[in-house]
């Protein structure tokens, strides 16, 4: 299981890198539209561009967050407790975020199906066909939420099996002991 979760661990590294990567793409072109202006060589729409890099790299950053425990949590009861108690608290935040995730990942194919269907585009001088943009976000959505239950799949195993203080690894606090 610990082995699964660190290769969940090195595949979420590698996105995040690619998600960084788009965006540093993306902050180039704006600076580079910028100084273009002046001599009238704008290239156009890196607004648009730059709005579809912050969707897709926030969609699959959000998985390197969560296997590296960078999450906001709210720990004032969870502090407080014993391992067993602990464990209840990370469960509940695992599932609240699982749900959430699987929620989410849902609820993005109707907007993707929608703009496939009528061919929709964007309405900006790019006339960039939104299945393109939208089908990376949804896919990092996707990941996202198949990350969560693998991970919360993870840690009811370890409550089952009575392994309280491992699952602080996992979903817990990071810089907790």
């Amino acid at each position: 299981m610990f082995k699964a979760l660190a290769t969940l661990q090195r595949i979420n590294e590698g996105v995040a890198v690619a998600a960084g990567a788009l965006l540093l793409c993306s902050v180039l072109v704006t600076v580079y539209d910028v100084f273009a202006r002046h001599f009238a060589l704008s290239l156009g729409g890196t607004d648009e561009l730059s709005g579809y890099a912050m969707a897709i790299s926030t969609s699959w950053g959000m998985c390197y967050a969560l296997t590296h425990l960078a999450h906001v949590r709210i720990d004032l009861l969870r502090s407080r407790c014993q391992s067993l108690g602990r464990a209840m608290f990370d469960l509940i935040a695992i599932l609240s975020l699982t749900g959430t995730a699987v929620i989410i990942a849902y609820r993005v194919w109707p907007v993707l199906s929608k703009s496939i269907q009528n061919n929709s585009t964007a309405n900006t001088t790019l006339e960039t066909p939104l299945w393109i943009p939208q089908s990376l976000w949804m896919a990092g959505w996707v990941w996202f939420a198949v990350s969560a239950l693998f991970i919360s799949l993870c840690v009811v195993t370890l409550i089952l099996r009575g392994q309280f203080d491992d699952i602080n690894e996992i979903a817990g606090l990071r810089d907790e002991p």
